[in-house]
């Protein structure tokens, strides 16, 4: 007969030998992550910049007359006038004074000039607008008016501004840079940005 020490040990074997054969499977992660939703997201956004692309492509062709010009950074501009006589453009610090207005690609105005009122940005220093157009004024010079086509990438993007302008939507800019000046010529400390449409 066995003693209980014996029977003690045999139980405990047979539990060491029972734990020790079961291999525990890993628990997958409750969700998932696939390359499968970011190769999707690439495709629709090939999509839609090339579609964006080829309205302005027909915008630009539809009049050979008017000349665009192809930025380095994804958007197309003309000069609605333009001076020769300056070099100067405003560069990183400065102030710009201007007047704008937004319109969609098929010419229908989206915000008027008047509404939008004449700004002032201090270049490179503040986020209040669309890219595009801190981009574009850099390229002008004093009393120059530049029409601007924006991809919707370079506007307000998927979010659009909850406003007039919907999401991915390209835009047409047409931009009066009045004037500009170092801030620290004029003497002043950027103050709290004009109420305008932000991104």
């Amino acid at each position: 007969m066995m003693n209980y020490k014996q029977i003690v040990i045999l139980i405990l074997g047979s539990f060491l030998f029972i734990s020790c054969s079961q291999h525990q499977q890993a628990r997958r992660p409750i969700s998932q992550s696939s390359g499968t939703f970011l190769k999707e997201s690439v495709e629709r956004n090939k999509k839609l910049i090339s579609g964006e692309e080829a309205k302005i492509d027909s915008i630009i062709k539809s009049d050979p007359n008017i000349k665009y010009i192809a930025s380095n950074k994804g958007y197309w501009y003309r000069y609605d006038t333009k001076n020769t006589q300056d070099t100067l453009r405003p560069r990183k610090g400065d102030i710009a004074h201007f007047n704008y207005e937004i319109k969609d690609l098929d010419g229908n105005i989206i915000y008027s000039e008047l509404e939008l009122r004449p700004q002032t940005y201090y270049i490179d220093k503040e986020q209040k607008m669309i890219i595009g157009l801190r981009h574009g004024l850099k390229l002008m010079r004093k009393n120059e008016t530049v029409t601007f086509l924006f991809p919707s990438h370079m506007g307000y993007g998927y979010h659009g501004d909850n406003r007039r302008i919907s999401h991915n939507q390209p835009l047409m800019y047409t931009v009066t840079l009045t004037d500009f000046a170092s801030e620290t010529k004029q003497n002043i400390e950027p103050k709290e940005p004009l109420k305008t449409i932000t991104e």
